[in-house]
């Protein structure tokens, strides 16, 4: 059931670099990673801001077929006082238990859920309401048929595919159909990204949020190209229920604070 508060959610997406360690990096549509900063030090960072929940994603672990960096997990949750979600690499029921047993207070799944379903369906049962499914996707325009068509803002019409291994691989899942399927296996809520949006600071992909947002009862946070507070505004009054954001945070363009009270003056309840 979706909650009337909005959420405001920074994201640390985290891969390991050359020496190994777990650095926070940003890109463009999933891709030219830049250095962003340390997750633990970033986490700490947006609790003290006062930002509702943080996302930990490994962004790396799927594709690189390792598992979650548990141990940056640990830190990180004994770091911070609000709800942590974290994802990337979780490939079983026992992947999730270890997460959850690292101090997260949810687990995503993506690659795996789109590989098994079985896996999201078996997680929910297990787990209840602390499971996110992650949906990336991104616009296509040929092989529409038998998708669900979106229209976009410029008035033509895409339907959007699901994409999985951090942006690298199209499954020819249409993103609104597979939504309403999660929410049937029990997924609690969506994390959605806009391939297409992802890095640009140009605005979260409305068309599609809205789109989902429509499409099912459980919250949508919206992910993928937040520039400034507009679009985040933007994002909320087209039905997403929190709003995911990195680089706007993590290069210091706003604080959580000044998001916060823009959105209050415009009528948000948070």
């Amino acid at each position: 059931m979706k909650k009337m508060t909005k959420r405001i959610i920074p994201c640390l997406d985290t891969t390991l670099d050359e020496q190994g360690r777990a650095v926070v990096v940003k890109g463009i549509e999933f891709e030219n990673l830049k250095y962003a900063g340390d997750p633990v030090e970033l986490a700490m960072r947006y609790d003290a801001e006062g930002a509702d929940e943080l996302v930990f994603l490994d962004i790396s672990a799927s594709y690189e077929g390792r598992d979650t960096m548990i141990s940056v997990v640990e830190k990180i949750a004994k770091q911070v006082s609000i709800p942590l979600c974290v994802g990337g690499g979780i490939k079983s029921l026992e992947d999730f238990e270890k997460v959850f047993d690292a101090g997260a207070d949810k687990v995503g799944v993506n690659t795996a859920g789109v590989k098994n379903p079985e896996l999201i369906k078996e997680a929910a049962a297990r787990f209840g309401k602390r499971i996110v499914v992650a949906i990336d996707c991104k616009r296509k325009f040929e092989d529409a048929e038998g998708k669900m068509q979106v229209e976009l803002e410029d008035g033509r019409s895409a339907w959007y595919d699901v994409v999985i291994y951090g942006g690298r691989e199209y499954t020819g899942i249409d993103a609104i159909l597979w939504a309403k399927q999660v929410q049937a296996f029990g997924a609690a809520e969506i994390l959605l990204t806009s391939k297409d949006r992802d890095g640009t600071t140009d605005g979260y992909d409305v068309p599609i949020t809205k789109a989902i947002a429509e499409a099912v009862d459980i919250p949508v946070i919206a992910s993928g190209g937040a520039g400034n507070v507009e679009h985040i505004y933007k994002a909320f009054v087209n039905g997403a229920d929190a709003c995911l954001a990195a680089s706007i945070f993590h290069y210091g363009t706003y604080t959580v604070g000044q998001i916060k009270d823009y959105l209050r003056e415009k009528g948000i309840k948070l």
